[in-house]
């Protein structure tokens, strides 16, 4: 194995690294079948972290067939308060070992080991006690049935909300730890089987989850992990004994896995791309939409798929604070996100790089203007200058299309129908937000907005009880809250003659 020594790292995370890393099926960590590893790699350097075992379509079908023996086996016979105290475990032990997984992330995706430690971990252990107080929670209800073919029958009706059986999961790399448990918690709260395949750019926090999995008590088989690339997310779409499939990445390669789920029709729940519209009126507290503004799309380093990186600015205050956006974001310390006083880190591998610098430069050729950033900052790892444009036409490529970084473009507007028109000018709709003093503004804003998420006087307004997801091209289906049980989950109908 070819590592980097890396200083700084806690004990046990360094332990983690320091070794290749195996893929967990049936309770067991097992190399891929053929043999093969591939390198995860530290953003901020190029440099590789460790080796990760290879999975194809061979491990999914290994692990599609050990999920299904415990889905048929021990899990199907648990009850549902067990269920609730082993899922509760895991938020436990994440909160125990939030600053193990929170550098592990930082290691691997390059975001801030602060807001990887705070946010994506310690909500991560939110959201699994959340949906550990829900195993408890899932009813059916009594029907009285008319039955006016039968009318001196007596009958006695009712529903079960039943598990599906065993479900695909796919994640991205930009929030891998809290992708996994938005995914993973409520379809084992709904008494679900998983095969989990983690993003090839950033394996490491899923594969130290499954160590969690095997402390907490959870039988062998109930969740596997498999790490691979795009032909192994493709074999588990497909797969005939997988009963669902829950995605979560571009709308290009969620259009794909529907196709590939029409084999047998498997359920599919998708959470997709983004180019969220940021609205900005000039009665609203300017200070405060400054921050939250720069927060939009600079979150994450801009890798996030609810970036407000569409910021529509009223006219007569246009000027003044889009200059104080791009003030604010020229201000931000970047660095590697092991330093917990980064603000900015790098981009998620070359090809994101390449991806981002393609949009700038593309900007630029268009006739957009920068009044900050525009380029690479350093010399070393995929560091991209927060950038903002102005000067922008509805139909450049950097106003129509996700870019995935840190990049917005800024364009006025005069009044309430004139931005909605053009918030909604896009084939995503998954967030939006809005800032004004004006309360009754607010609200006939955002009823007006095709978007999932409506976020007043503040952005990325998440809450673990709150659904989340997509309009438009952003997505089926609903993660977080009440809601992400019910998609993994099927009703029943039982009417019995008296």
């Amino acid at each position: 194995m070819t590592t980097t020594t890396i200083p700084g790292l806690l004990p046990a995370v360094a332990d983690f690294v320091s070794t290749d890393r195996k893929m967990l099926i049936g309770g067991q960590w097992v190399d891929a079948a053929s043999g093969r590893t591939f390198a995860t790699n530290d953003p901020a350097t190029g440099r590789v972290i460790t080796n990760v075992a290879q999975g194809e379509a061979a491990d999914i079908d290994r692990a599609v067939a050990a999920a299904r023996a415990a889905y048929e086996g021990p899990w199907s016979r648990m009850k549902p308060n067990e269920r609730e105290r082993l899922i509760w475990r895991v938020g436990d032990i994440l909160s125990e070992r939030a600053e193990i997984f929170g550098q592990l992330e930082a290691l691997d995706n390059g975001k801030s080991v602060a807001i990887a430690t705070a946010v994506d971990v310690g909500w991560s252990a939110d959201v699994w006690r959340y949906n550990a107080g829900l195993a408890t929670k899932i009813t059916g209800s009594s029907v009285t049935p008319s039955m006016p073919f039968a009318p001196d029958q007596q009958f006695h009706a009712y529903t079960r909300r039943e598990s599906i059986g065993v479900c695909g999961q796919i994640i991205p790399w930009n929030f891998p730890i809290l992708m996994a448990t938005w995914k993973l918690a409520p379809a084992l709260a709904a008494g679900n089987t998983v095969v989990l395949k983690p993003a090839e750019q950033t394996p490491l926090s899923a594969l130290m989850l499954g160590e969690v999995f095997e402390e907490a008590g959870f039988p062998p088989g109930v969740v596997n992990i498999v790490p691979g690339f795009g032909d192994a997310g493709a074999a588990l779409s497909a797969h005939m004994d997988v009963d669902k499939v829950a995605f979560t990445g571009s709308t290009e390669v969620g259009k794909k896995i529907v196709h590939a789920a029409t084999g047998n029709l498997k359920k599919v729940t998708l959470e997709l791309g983004g180019k969220s519209p940021n609205i900005v009126y000039n009665d609203a507290d300017l200070d405060a939409a400054v921050a939250g503004s720069v927060a939009a799309w600079m979150f994450n380093h801009g890798q996030c798929c609810v970036a407000g990186t569409r910021m529509f600015v009223q006219r007569d205050i246009f000027d003044d604070f889009t200059q104080a956006v791009a003030n604010a974001a020229s201000q931000a310390k970047i660095g590697p996100g092991l330093d917990p006083t980064t603000e900015l880190g790098p981009l998620v591998s070359q090809e994101q790089f390449d991806r981002v610098s393609g949009y700038i430069q593309q900007g630029l050729a268009d006739g957009a203007r920068a009044l900050t950033g525009g380029g690479r900052w350093g010399d070393e790892g995929y560091f991209v200058e927060p950038t903002v444009f102005v000067d922008v036409k509805p139909e450049f490529s950097i106003v129509e299309e996700e870019i995935f970084g840190p990049v917005v473009v800024a364009l006025p507007f005069d009044d309430e129908e004139d931005v909605a028109r053009a918030a909604n000018d896009s084939i995503y709709g998954l967030a939006a937000g809005i800032w004004t003093k004006d309360v009754s503004k607010a609200h006939r804003t955002a009823a007006k907005l095709q978007a999932g998420s409506v976020w007043v006087n503040q952005y990325n307004g998440f809450d673990t009880a709150l659904p989340f997801g997509g309009f438009k091209q952003s997505g089926w289906g609903r993660e977080l809250g009440d809601s992400a049980v019910d998609h993994y989950t099927q009703t029943k109908s039982v009417n019995i003659a008296l």
